[in-house]
């Protein structure tokens, strides 16, 4: 199973960016996927996530200005990002998740960093 993210970059406060990951290895429709963020001496933190079934949340740092969505066609799931803030910087990475009888079914990708200048 792999997830490959990608979209990082560096921007000014108040641009914006578009994060994507893709899946491979899996049938990618029954995952709920998410992305998570982890600041330099900070914890990893949820940013958003979207279920199998399209239900969304995210994380009240971003709501309004991040959207998470995705294309079961492409086994990508996205993260557009606008009116970025500095403390939006933070390497982001995507995450899959499947929950079974036995328990959960967890994958992680490599992390894209993202970068915000005041």
């Amino acid at each position: 199973v792999q997830l490959q993210a990608s979209g990082g970059g560096s921007v000014q406060a108040g641009g914006s960016l578009r994060l994507s990951c893709t899946a491979s290895g899996v049938i990618f429709s029954i995952y709920n996927m998410g992305w998570y963020r982890e600041a330099p001496g900070k914890q990893r933190e949820l940013v958003a996530r979207i279920s199998y079934s399209d239900s969304t949340n995210y994380a009240d740092s971003v709501k309004g200005r991040f959207t998470i969505s995705r294309d079961n066609a492409k086994n990508t799931v996205y993260l557009q990002m606008i009116s970025l803030k500095p403390e939006d910087t933070a390497v982001y990475y995507c995450h899959a998740v499947r929950y079974v009888d036995s328990g959960s079914l967890v994958f992680w990708g490599q992390g894209t960093l993202v970068t915000v200048s005041s």
